[in-house]
């Protein structure tokens, strides 16, 4: 159930309830005054009627010693009590009222028809003003909630695209000092706060690694110059791993800003594939079957694709575990292992640099790969299938033309 719904609700009840709480009051004070003014009037008459038996006249209207007395006026007459009751056992209501007199007992009585019929309608009209003063209170009720439902709804969807990573993202600012203009101020002074932190992180970044550029690059230079041997090796390979490291953290930064865009060309999506695969592998850290199922042509970034696909390699040969395919089909690329499969968080959120998990062991690779994804305009998802490992999927549907992609291997796994 809805926030708009819930108001409505509650403030539809809540009027309803009033509106039965104040019918049953003015019901029970009618009821109450019209019976207090009718004892009066019949206790006068009662009060003539006595009179006028005490000097031996007898009115028609009186009754003198009756034998149907209702049974609490009886009892109260026997007590030598004067006495009012309404009687409402008969098809009619009727009204008595009694005195004793000597020996005698003097009653008179008047029917209730009238008043009873007052009430009845008087009843009908609150059911009515109750009903309609209910609906007005349903419908403004929705319309407000409605309004405030808008307000509250415009400010989560901002709040998720902040999130999302659109700092630029802000609520526009209404008149007024309630709780929902209160939240609109703290939602753009967050992102405010938020836009700031980030941008001062990402400059730090980025001037940290163009600071380490040129020591990194002297360090690589002396390490080549280094007499053969293991020690020799041990610190090249160190070098070299700062280095990409350095380049990295300087992509990421490229890519966290507005600045990139794409220099799109026409492309075989499967050669594009294979030359990312065989990037992947230079590296000494495994091999991948490469399947093209449906090549196709794509106007995109080859540079940016291959960077996409050779991290996405990269991190199967690392984190995941054999064998590691990679299928082309279409406008997708689709790259899976054997290992443990990624974990919740990059399943929910996604890649986050510096993050790594447990099981994948993830760093700014799949950071990087999402980035110029976004660049491109292209899909990236993760996911872990039944059959266990993990596969992420390059969408390039987008991009993709008509035309012949040109020769390509068959369907079937074969090394790249």
């Amino acid at each position: 159930m809805g926030l708009r719904t819930k108001i409505g609700v509650a403030i539809t009840a809540t009027a309803a309830l009033v509106a039965v709480i104040m019918g049953l009051v003015v019901h029970h004070r009618t009821a109450t005054s019209q019976l207090e003014t009718a004892r009066e009037t019949l206790e006068s008459r009662l009060a003539t009627a006595v009179e006028d038996h005490a000097a031996g006249v007898h009115r028609p209207r009186t009754l003198i010693n009756p034998e149907h007395i209702p049974g609490p006026l009886r009892k109260d007459l026997e007590k030598g009590r004067r006495a009012t009751y309404l009687d409402r056992s008969g098809p009619v209501p009727v009204l008595w009222a009694g005195s004793r007199l000597g020996r005698d007992t003097i009653v008179v009585r008047h029917p209730y028809t009238r008043q009873t019929a007052n009430l009845r309608k008087l009843d009908e009209a609150l059911w009515w003003a109750g009903g309609l003063g209910t609906a007005f209170a349903g419908v403004v009720g929705v319309g407000l909630a409605t309004v405030a439902g808008r307000r509250l709804n415009a400010s989560a969807r901002t709040a998720e695209r902040i999130a999302d990573g659109d700092l630029s993202a802000r609520l526009k600012p209404r008149g007024g000092q309630d709780e929902i203009a209160r939240l609109i101020v703290a939602v753009n002074t967050m992102a405010d706060a938020l836009a700031a932190r980030l941008q001062a992180e990402r400059e730090v970044t980025s001037n940290i690694a163009h600071e380490l550029r040129t020591p990194v690059a002297g360090l690589v230079a002396a390490a080549e110059v280094l007499p053969p041997g293991r020690p020799a090796e041990m610190v090249r390979e160190r070098a070299e791993r700062v280095r990409a490291l350095m380049e990295d953290v300087l992509e990421v930064a490229r890519l966290d800003g507005t600045a990139e865009r794409a220099d799109t060309e026409l492309r075989s999506l499967g050669e594009l594939t294979r030359r990312a695969v065989r990037s992947a592998e230079a590296d000494g850290k495994g091999t991948a079957a490469v399947r093209v199922l449906r090549d196709c042509l794509v106007e995109t970034d080859g540079r940016r694709v291959e960077r996409i696909l050779a991290n996405l390699v990269t991190n199967a040969f690392r984190h995941g575990g054999g064998p590691v395919t990679v299928e082309v089909d279409g406008g997708a690329v689709r790259v899976r292992d054997g290992g443990p499969g990624f974990p919740p968080d990059l399943l929910t959120r996604g890649p986050q640099r510096f993050r790594t998990g447990s099981r994948s062991g993830l760093g700014l690779g799949l950071t990087i790969a999402a980035g110029q994804a976004r660049v491109l305009g292209a899909g990236l998802h993760f996911a872990n299938p039944d059959g266990g490992g993990a596969l992420a999927t390059l969408d390039l549907a987008a991009s993709v033309r008509d035309g012949e992609a040109g020769p390509s291997p068959g369907p079937g796994p074969g090394p790249s």
